[in-house]
This record gives C-alpha cells, structure tokens and sequence, in this order.
C-alpha cells in the first residue's frame, strides 16, 4: 500500500477520533491475524491462490502474531484516522498463552491516558452551513474549551486547536444569544469549507495532556443512495457467520464485528460491487492483502493498515479474546447482548437480541476459519 502519511498522531487524538469502542493491540502483545477479516477491508474481491490444495494449505485461516510496531495515521486529505501494525508470526509452540500476562501489556504499554477529556458532537445543518457557525454543547464550552470570562460583556475569546496534522485553527468563542449559548463564529466557516464537512459529519474535541486542545473529525458513513447512515460497533463478537465469533464479558478490544444491513452484507460479500457501501469504498488494495498472507503464512514479519471506521471488522484481534470466543458454542436461540457507541460518541448503549442462525460464511474456501 502507498503510504499517504508517515506522520504520527498523537495517540490520544487518534482514539479521540476513532472512538471509544476502537481499541488497538499494545506493543508486544499477542493478536489473531485473520486473512478473511483483511480482506474485507479491501477496494475489491481479493483472488486468493485456492485454485489448487497445495495453494490454499499455505494460507490459514487465523495465524497467531505479535504486534512489533504501532504507528497512529491519518489521511492527510480526509483525515480519517488509521493505523500501522507490524506483524511478526509466532510458532505453533507459542500458541498457550498467559491471559494475566496480555492483560497487563494492554495497561502498561499502551500509552494512552485513560480518559482524556474530550467530546463529540454531529454536525447539523445548521452547524454545516458554510455561511453560519457552530452551536458548542454546554459541556464541551466548559470542559474542553479555556475558561471564558463570564464577567465581559459579552463573553468572548479566541480558541486555537490543533487538527491531526498540527495545524492550528483560530476560532472565535463567544456566548451570546437569548437563550444564551456557546458559539464558534468567525473561522469556523473556513473550517468547514476546507474540510469539507456536510451534516452528519461529526466534531472531536479533545483536551490533550500537555494543555492544547485539538479538533479532529469523523467523517458520516454513506449508506445506500448517498445518505448518511450509522453502523454500530461491537465489543462483542456475535457476528456469528464470519471469522470473529466473540465472548459475553469485558472484551477490551471494541470494533470487532458489526451488525450490518442485510444489503451492506450482500455488499460485502460481492466485494461492494456496484454500490456506495463502505466495502466499495475500502482504502486497502487486494495484493497487500495477498502478500500480508503470504509473508504471514512463510512466518516472515509483515504490516497491515486497519481503519477503524470502515464498517467491516476487526482482522487483528487479541489473542485471548479470540481463544476465548472461540470456545463459545454458538447455536439458534441463543440470547447476547451488544455495546455500541451512539452517533455522537457521548455514552454507550446496547443491542439485546437472540441468535437466529448460524453457518460458515464460505465454506468453500474457508472450511476451517473460525
């Protein structure tokens, strides 16, 4: 894959933007990479060697990995935040794990501080005209934003943050109106207009450790027809007719499946040909995919790009969790419960339903993917 931008961001902005049910694998710690998941992730089909048996034996369906770099990405066009993992595959000897031990790598080497103070808002309308400005939610005003001085008459200040290439953005904060409210007026047009933000699109906020306050953006998922349309995520894996079967507990590593329109998953399956759906918008090319398999299935060290909002799931996911999951044995009737982040990322809320059906996504090529 071409690589747009080799620039880290700071991680903090970076999960800001993905959200707060995207976790990424701590250095050094232990991950499941799935070929089939990578695939989904791909502009189109991905043509793997299974022409023949002794081709297809090569690749398998889940190899077991430790994660040697992490680099915190975004597109320096879209902004979309992404991420670059260096991948190393372990031996088969390697493969009893020590569950204690992965759990204390994700809360010392991860680096990010636990709850940084940040907030995120859906643009409207209103806020998306080029020609107006951007209503601030009471709490973010007051909590991520500088201190206004309540005594001026009116209120008013100028605002810097940083967006996820360290450019700095001058907006005017002032608190006017009956009833009165916290606005974002002068430089905010510009904001938009350069962003090119349209409604449905969402703001991130976020005060980072050192004091600056930054601005990332969440760019709205586009359904069908063009509309903006919103796809869960999942901190369980209950997308039971793909490779991420997942536990009931508290799975650290969100995004892993999702629950799609049954229309989004025909897409998916016929590679988002002839559709808007986020698998024909997949940043991944089909021969990186093909040679992350390759090298991961000769045991040579290789790298994988993963956005974390592109509507399809994970395909590196810690390698607990996965074992764990796969012990699960799922069957019609079943009752699981969801997470999901609502749109504007302020709290989690949940999907409680029952398992319908279960069956082996493609048992052709993939007879023994989990």
């Amino acid at each position: 894959m071409k690589e747009l931008l080799e620039k880290s961001l700071d991680p903090q902005l970076w999960h800001a933007c993905a959200g707060s049910m995207v976790q990424i694998p701590p250095l050094n710690s232990k991950i499941i990479y799935f070929p089939q998941g990578h695939a989904e992730h791909c502009q189109s089909p991905v043509d793997f060697p299974f022409s023949s048996a002794a081709a297809a034996s090569k690749i398998s369906a889940s190899i077991l990995c430790r994660v040697a770099a992490v680099r915190f990405l975004a597109d320096p066009e879209t902004d979309e935040v992404y991420t670059k993992m260096s991948l190393v595959p372990l031996p088969p000897d390697a493969a009893e794990l020590d569950f204690g031990a992965d759990e204390i790598e994700l809360g010392s080497n991860s680096g990010i501080q636990e709850n940084p103070a940040s907030f995120a808002k859906t643009l409207t309308q209103s806020d998306a005209n080029n020609g107006g400005g951007f209503s601030v939610p009471r709490y973010c005003a007051e909590t991520i934003f500088p201190r206004l001085d309540y005594s001026a008459d009116p209120p008013v200040q100028t605002v810097l943050a940083k967006d996820v290439h360290g450019e700095v953005w001058k907006f005017r904060h002032i608190y006017r109106g009956t009833p009165r409210r916290h606005l974002l007026t002068t430089g905010w047009s510009t904001f938009v207009n350069q962003k090119k933000l349209v409604a449905g699109d969402s703001i991130v906020f976020l005060r980072a450790e050192n004091g600056d306050l930054c601005v990332g953006i969440r760019r709205a998922k586009r359904g069908f027809g063009g509309s903006s349309s919103f796809s869960p995520q999942s901190g369980w894996g209950i997308n039971t007719n793909t490779y991420g079967a997942g536990g009931m507990g508290n799975n650290p590593y969100g995004n892993f499946s999702l629950f799609l329109k049954e229309d989004e998953n025909k897409a998916v399956r016929n590679g988002g040909k002839g559709s808007s759906s986020p698998a024909a918008a997949g940043k991944v090319k089909p021969e990186d995919v093909l040679e992350a398999a390759r090298l991961a299935a000769s045991g040579r060290p290789f790298d994988v790009y993963y956005y974390p909002r592109a509507s399809t799931p994970e395909f590196c996911v810690k390698a607990s969790s996965a074992r764990a999951a796969m012990r699960i044995h799922w069957c019609p009737g079943m009752r699981f419960k969801m997470p999901f982040e609502t749109e504007d990322s302020s709290r989690i809320s949940w999907f409680m339903a029952t398992v319908a059906s279960v069956q082996v996504a493609d048992p052709i090529r993939w007879p023994n993917s989990p």
